[in-house]
């Protein structure tokens, strides 16, 4: 059998691990100057624990886990009355109790609710592990991959909102990736839904406005009818969509915003938010942008204010990050009045979008730095000892594993790109020197044993 990979999976070669790690050092250490702490949780939960908080598309999109013991013949009818109700739409916990996370923010509420005794709020935490959505492959868009969350839980203050922007550009800068830090509020798309029938229909129209740069507004105006908005509600909505044509030009979006919501009290309260953010923001960066975007929705259930979505400019890939408020998560699990904001960075976007712009640093993917030659039985004990003190001094290096030719041994060290060279031979023992050459220069010069780990390796 010819072996292969689940479709939407990958392996990563230490080329690409190394990459990245750069990008997730890059996150992690922004995430720890602005006072995040780390948190892990499991790969798989409950199935109540994920199912209803995503929105019906994202529900779909959850991968099961079959329970141990279905072809046990105490269990054969069970399983086959379970799998028939499972054709038919329902979830049955005679066939699957248990499912892969879909995302981080939903464990992260189940924590928080099962530690709130035990937590000092507000609660800062970033996250970095896989997770993994039923989804269709395509550049871009994985079925197993990671996120970078950072979160605060136990605060409504919009001073979080600030922190977590500069985040963004905090990061996006350092990885010299230009981006547009998209920004609009679930409670404008909720002053939205009552001018439109009501907030009955907030969701059909945040499904439908979410698929807006996939599908064209012809499109969302066909699937918002198909949802059971009349004309008239159709035409409030691409009302709305249309000042989404001059996105970047903020104060003209806010102002036409204000007037469409103008009585409309939770609209205002949305559009008074983002003013806010803007004005403590504006000076963010010279490279990042923040717009103001009508036409963001992020269609998942749990947000309640604003939200976020960052996407690299000058390449054609999906978002590479987002995010949002959700003022009342945990109240999911029980324990309501735990008000959070958080966003993610997806790593697999990221990765792709500095490939493309060829931005990774070249000393990214520099492993061993020393390659120590092989001479012989007595040769190699000598240099395994200087290996060492090499090693202790910081300098990862390694000793070719059998005594062979010169030209075996340089292709070697030029085949994994070691930019530098250690011969000792059995003068340089009885010399008590090495010599060191520069595989990218072709210099070379010998150095005493005792000042070899001293060297500047670079």
């Amino acid at each position: 059998m010819k072996p292969s990979l689940p479709q939407g999976t990958r392996d990563f070669g230490s080329d690409v691990v190394r990459k990245r790690h750069y990008i997730f050092n890059t996150i992690k250490t922004a995430f720890e100057l602005y006072g995040f702490q780390p948190l892990e949780t499991p790969a798989m939960e409950n199935l109540e624990t994920l199912m209803g908080k995503y929105g019906e598309e994202g529900d779909k999109l959850i991968f099961k886990i079959l329970n141990n013991g279905l072809n046990d013949p105490k269990n054969i009818e069970k399983s086959r009355a379970a799998f028939a109700n499972v054709l038919e739409g329902k979830n049955d916990k005679n066939l699957t109790e248990r499912a892969l996370r879909y995302d981080l923010t939903i464990p992260f509420a189940r924590y928080v609710a099962m530690n709130h005794g035990q937590l000092t709020f507000p609660f800062k935490r970033y996250q970095i592990q896989p997770v993994w959505r039923a989804d269709r492959p395509q550049r871009g868009r994985y079925r197993e991959f990671y996120q970078c969350d950072a979160d605060v839980v136990g605060s409504r203050s919009l001073l979080n909102e600030v922190e977590l922007t500069n985040i963004y550009s905090t990061v996006f800068e350092q990885l010299c990736i230009p981006v547009e830090i998209r920004l609009n509020s679930r409670k404008i798309l909720a002053a939205l839904a009552d001018s439109a029938g009501g907030s009955e229909k907030m969701m059909d129209i945040t499904i439908a406005i979410d698929k807006l740069d996939k599908i064209g507004l012809e499109k969302v105006q066909e699937e918002l009818a198909e949802r059971g908005l009349d004309a008239p509600q159709i035409a409030v909505v691409a009302n709305y969509l249309s000042i989404a044509n001059r996105a970047g030009d903020n104060d003209w979006v806010l102002g036409e915003l204000q007037k469409l919501f103008s009585d409309n009290a939770t609209g205002k309260t949305g559009l008074d938010e983002l003013t806010y953010i803007l004005s403590q923001t504006k000076d963010l960066s010279s490279v990042n942008k923040i717009i103001i975007d009508p036409t963001l929705a992020r269609g998942l259930n749990y947000y309640t204010g604003t939200i976020y979505e960052v996407k690299a400019v000058g390449v054609k890939i999906g978002s590479i990050g987002g995010g949002g408020r959700y003022d009342d998560l945990t109240g999911l699990f029980g324990v309501p009045n735990i008000p959070g904001v958080g966003i993610s960075f997806g790593v697999d976007r990221i990765y792709d979008v500095m490939e493309e712009l060829k931005l990774f640093p070249a000393a990214v993917e520099q492993g061993t730095k020393v390659l120590f030659f092989n001479l012989g039985e007595e040769e190699s004990k000598a240099a395994y000892a200087l290996l060492q003190d090499v090693r202790r001094a910081g300098t990862p290096a390694e000793i070719f594993h059998e005594s062979q030719k010169f030209d075996k041994q340089f292709k070697y060290a030029e085949k994994k790109s070691i930019p530098y060279i250690v011969i000792i031979g059995s003068s340089e023992i009885v010399e008590k020197t090495a010599v060191i050459k520069d595989l990218r220069s072709g210099q070379q010069q010998k150095v005493a044993f005792d000042e070899l780990a001293r060297f500047n390796f670079v």
